[in-house]
């Protein structure tokens, strides 16, 4: 993406003047112009224009203007040109999420990777983080956190953002009615809010109940069933997942088999280890089930069990970190392949599983076939993921999906997270795929706010 950009500088004049270099003036054709409209953020003053002798793209912002449009810090930025004199700085982006109460790490485990999306970003738009406290909605403002020249953290208060990418990570905080009030009052506002919130499990089948092109590509899934659904699942399918709705990281789910032969098998965690235990009929299952979770079980979704590939005779899956570029097209940036404990009902990295690349899984595979194998599931994780935004009203920019390839070849999406989890970019070789998805999400917030392509550097 080609952007133009400027090198904006603060000068100590109260006045409201801005002060454009003579190519500047020209490019923005502003010769003859006395005025100009400065925008940042929801923020926008007029100001007078004088004309600098100075070589390139340069912006000298009096104290009176930079105070009055909050503009947060000098060095290179973007910028876009409005009708009627109208040059907007930016884009302003918010990164959404919640505070520790350390001052060298502000959000807790997340400030690393907050810390990489600002450093990433810092060039080509003013990138700070917040939380919900940091709005003040009154004054259109939020004390924002920057980074400075030594990757320290400062607080400076900017106008409300172009766009806010939601990064709050937790389910709970996220379905209180103060969490729900922000999102609203952002898009009243008018600004792009994305990654609206989590997805439970069984929102995603939901969704996509009627989309025909993803249909294919998902294993039957009934969230609630009754015991004999239950019965009816193991019987056609001879194994089941089942798992809570909004759970995660592998927690509370149960591999569900059914032998004609040998009786009924249940296999699951518990404290750190593995449990395996027959049942030989399957009203001891249930009863086992009932006993551990009562009235919990309505809170479960049964899944279709699908006979993944295998290494070692253990099942591989693999997470598909989808992102929208710049063009506003689904990519998927970043794949990692797991590889189930032995014994562990998930390939959770947690529960004993091992993390590879698609490569390495697929070539112990399917040989010859791997290359093929992972341009056709590249090719369904992009279809799966335009289904699940055709059929979500809310703005989405980023999924992870976990995939899986069975015996023969075809692919199944068992879940989909519109908050997804980064842990698959710690393996040493999928490090340079992480950093391209922190690229992507400042892309795709470029996009957003419509600092697209405008051709020109400072």
């Amino acid at each position: 993406m080609s952007l133009t950009s400027c090198h904006v500088h603060f000068s100590p004049s109260s006045e409201r003047i801005v002060y454009v270099s003579g190519s500047l003036l020209k490019s923005l054709k502003l010769a003859g112009k006395k005025t100009i409209q400065l925008k940042l953020g929801h923020e926008s003053i007029t100001a007078s224009v004088k004309t600098i002798e100075r070589q390139g793209h340069h912006l000298y912002l009096s104290a009176g203007v930079r105070q009055s449009i909050r503009v947060p810090k000098a060095g290179s930025i973007s910028y876009i040109q409005g009708e009627e004199n109208e040059i907007q700085l930016g884009p302003l982006i918010g990164v959404l999420t919640d505070g520790g109460r350390s001052s060298e790490s502000p959000f807790g485990s997340r400030s690393g990777y907050i810390r990489q999306l600002l450093r990433m970003g810092e060039r080509k738009a003013y990138f700070f983080a917040f939380t919900p406290r940091d709005v003040n909605w009154n004054q259109g403002t939020i004390n924002g956190y920057f980074l400075n020249s030594t990757g320290g953290w400062y607080r400076k208060v900017v106008p409300l953002p172009d766009v806010v990418y939601n990064r709050l990570p937790s389910r709970i905080a996220e379905t209180t009615s103060t969490i729900m009030s922000l999102r609203e009052r952002f898009i009243r506002k008018g600004v792009p809010f994305f990654n609206w919130s989590f997805f439970n499990k069984s929102d995603v089948y939901k969704l996509l109940d009627k989309d025909v092109e993803a249909l294919e590509h998902l294993p039957e899934s009934v969230t609630n069933p009754r015991s004999e659904k239950i019965k009816e699942m193991l019987e056609n399918h001879q194994f089941i997942y089942f798992k809570p709705t909004a759970g995660s990281l592998g927690i509370g789910i149960y591999r569900l088999t059914y032998h004609p032969k040998r009786g009924y098998f249940a296999r699951y965690r518990r404290g750190g280890t593995n449990v395996l235990l027959r049942f030989t009929n399957f009203n001891s299952l249930m009863r086992m089930l009932e006993t551990r979770h009562g009235s919990g079980l309505g809170r479960y979704v049964s899944q279709q069990g699908v006979r993944l590939i295998e290494i070692d005779g253990c099942p591989i899956d693999f997470r598909f970190h989808m992102h929208k570029n710049g063009s506003n097209q689904w990519v998927p940036v970043g794949i990692g392949a797991k590889k189930a404990g032995r014994g562990s009902v998930t390939t959770h990295i947690k529960n004993g599983g091992q993390l590879l690349t698609p490569e390495q899984a697929l070539g112990r595979a399917f040989g010859e076939r791997a290359d093929e194998m992972l341009t056709k599931a590249k090719e369904v994780s992009v279809k799966l993921s335009e289904a699940i935004e055709r059929n979500f009203p809310h703005t989405l920019g980023e999924l992870g999906l976990d995939i899986g390839i069975d015996k023969d070849g075809e692919v199944w999406m068992f879940e989909a997270n519109a908050k997804p989890g980064r842990s698959i970019f710690s393996h040493p070789q999928l490090r340079a795929q992480g950093r391209e998805s922190v690229n992507h999400i400042l892309e795709h917030c470029m996009y957003l706010s419509k600092f697209t392509g405008q051709g020109g550097e400072d």
